[in-house]
């Protein structure tokens, strides 16, 4: 996998992460990010329950609400909060739908500053579907509610990328018996599209490899495990011929991700979810990120959800969310050069 080397500028607008759901992991991660060294981030939520945290697992740390003006002059020392008073003060590790409402807003807000540029990227914060869905959230997922924000009409695609390798399922949370039905034509060109025109804008790939995995062991043996390659697949690559990136494939999965096969190709489309996550996990359990693709905006955010079973313990590891903030502040810097 290439990975060119750029600098971001030293001051792009700040990162703006988004609160999650409070009972969970989002408000300790989020501060230990900044105390890592991400300073160049906004935060939202609550001022005094991040005071509260913050006390809890001693970090000292100075505050302040969010202020566009003073923010360049003051990030390195102050860490700026978008303020939103919790109406039902958060227990941690016990979730309550009552914050729902306050949660769906804030990501309202973010993607709002994001589009008119006063944030360069949102990081989000794992939320609890089943907790929004009795506030009335009506959308599968973060991702589909902020595809809708963006004018509706966009198709994201999950990336998962770390310092080694970047994967996209090109089918998510659907039963293994369903995915050969379930692929089209028009999934995968418009998926592959999607996959190298970010790895243009956002990663700095001039002309990007998109190597592609099979669905059926050995990618079908030659047809004797299965004809969905050569029936349906590699006719479908090949029809996406194109001077500006490269496809290759489809390729057996069980020999597409070890260490010197990854120095050949920059990004891989995979069939199926676990056939993405399991070797992404594998190589980086920790500093994995999960980027959405196809929107017009940077999202990133940590690979992991709410933890609302370890929350109370105060001991969460901030690595995901960390290489989120990096993640997409590099994206950032690619996309401000171009």
């Amino acid at each position: 996998m290439t990975r060119p080397s750029i600098k971001p500028p030293a001051i792009i607008p700040p990162v703006i992460i988004t609160p999650g759901d409070p009972a969970g992991i989002g408000t300790e991660i989020a501060l230990r990010a900044w105390q890592a060294g991400r300073k160049n981030i906004v935060l939202q939520g609550d001022i005094d329950h991040f005071r509260t945290i913050a006390t809890a697992i001693g970090l000292d740390i100075l505050f302040g609400e969010y202020d566009s003006d003073s923010f360049a002059s003051t990030y390195q020392t102050r860490c700026h909060i978008l303020h939103q008073k919790w109406v039902i003060t958060p227990q941690l590790g016990q979730p309550d739908p009552g914050h729902g409402q306050q949660i769906i807003q804030a990501i309202e807000k973010a993607v709002e500053g994001v589009k008119t540029g006063e944030f360069s990227a949102i990081v989000t914060n794992p939320i609890a579907k089943d907790n929004l869905y009795q506030a009335g959230f009506t959308y599968p997922g973060h991702t589909e509610f902020l595809a809708y924000l963006d004018g509706g009409n966009k198709r994201p695609v999950m990336m998962l990328a770390n310092t080694e390798l970047r994967v996209i399922p090109l089918t998510v949370h659907i039963p293994l018996s369903a995915v050969e039905n379930t692929i089209t034509k028009e999934d995968v060109t418009q998926t592959i599209s999607i996959i190298a025109a970010s790895l243009k804008r956002y990663f700095g790939v001039p002309h990007p490899h998109i190597a592609v995995a099979g669905l059926n062991p050995h990618a079908g043996e030659a047809g004797y495990l299965g004809r969905f390659e050569i029936d349906r697949l590699a006719p479908m690559l090949a029809s996406l011929s194109s001077t500006d990136f490269k496809i290759s494939g489809p390729y057996s999965a069980d020999s597409l991700f070890h260490q010197q096969a990854r120095k050949n190709y920059d990004a891989v489309l995979c069939m199926y979810h676990d056939q993405a996550l399991i070797p992404i996990k594998t190589i980086d359990f920790f500093n994995s990120v999960n980027v959405t693709l196809g929107l017009d905006f940077i999202r990133t955010s940590p690979d992991h959800g709410t933890a609302f079973d370890r929350a109370a313990k105060l001991e969460a590891r901030a690595d995901s969310l960390i290489a989120a903030i990096d993640m997409a502040t590099e994206m950032a810097g690619y996309a401000d050069k171009k």
